[in-house]
């Protein structure tokens, strides 16, 4: 799963990086966490634009907006036939810009968490789907959710899944409405190889960081401290 991540690059950093107009990024974000706004990328008659939505998918039909909190994640291998997904899934996909994300793994019986990025620390964007919900109080609600698939050898041995990484050459294919699920499906579990990397050379980076991002009240460079010291991080590659 996916369940905390960070975009720490400025504003100005990021757009230039990912290519995108008005994206909405005011503060590095050391520990973004379920509920809370982030920016997204959503197509455009003009090309990606920026945006803001809640993260933790409302379903239109919803009753309980407290649904979403336990939408933050989709499965990439079902989403297209889940009824909380499947509209989404065909009609309103977006991007969400990262550069690293955190996951957690048991050991010596607590939960120690671990950042995963690439080590020249450059964005990424994963894959999302967004949904309106109409709030009584609060007129249109927009959220999304992140699509997970089976994690690369370099994260399998901390957690089973991982969020799905969309490579710069494939992103005006993941956001355009017109492009069939049967090729999306492809674009989500096709196994690494050529067209996805990032940027050749640049290896994932795993270490373990400070437990403080365990709470989601804490939003700061000491998130991403060593635990106890220097850890040596592992290497692999992100896309294998």
């Amino acid at each position: 799963m996916c369940g905390r991540y960070t975009l720490t690059q400025e504003q100005e950093a990021l757009q230039a990086a990912l290519g995108v107009a008005g994206l909405l990024h005011p503060r590095p974000r050391y520990n973004v966490a379920p509920t809370q706004e982030a920016p997204v990328i959503l197509a455009s008659p003009s090309g990606p634009q920026g945006g803001v939505m809640r993260w933790g998918l409302i379903p239109f039909w919803a009753e309980d907006p407290a649904m979403g909190s336990r939408m933050i994640n989709a499965r990439s291998e079902s989403a297209h036939r889940k009824p909380s997904f499947r509209e989404p899934f065909r009609h309103r996909r977006c991007l969400v810009p990262a550069d690293g994300f955190y996951e957690w793994n048991e050991e010596g019986g607590r939960k120690v968490p671990f950042l995963i990025r690439l080590a020249s620390g450059s964005p990424f964007t994963l894959a999302g789907l967004w949904e309106r919900w109409e709030s009584p109080e609060q007129g249109e609600v927009r959220t999304f959710t992140i699509l997970t698939r089976d994690a690369i050898p370099a994260i399998h041995a901390i957690h089973p899944r991982m969020p799905v990484l969309i490579p710069p050459g494939e992103r005006e294919r993941w956001l355009d409405p017109e492009t069939p699920v049967p090729d999306l499906q492809d674009l989500l579990l096709r196994p690494g190889g050529e067209g996805d990397e990032l940027s050749p050379g640049d290896p994932v980076q795993v270490r373990p960081v400070s437990t403080r991002v365990n709470s989601p009240r804490y939003d700061d460079p000491a998130c991403l401290a060593p635990p106890d010291g220097d850890a040596p991080p592992l290497q692999g590659s992100l896309f294998s």
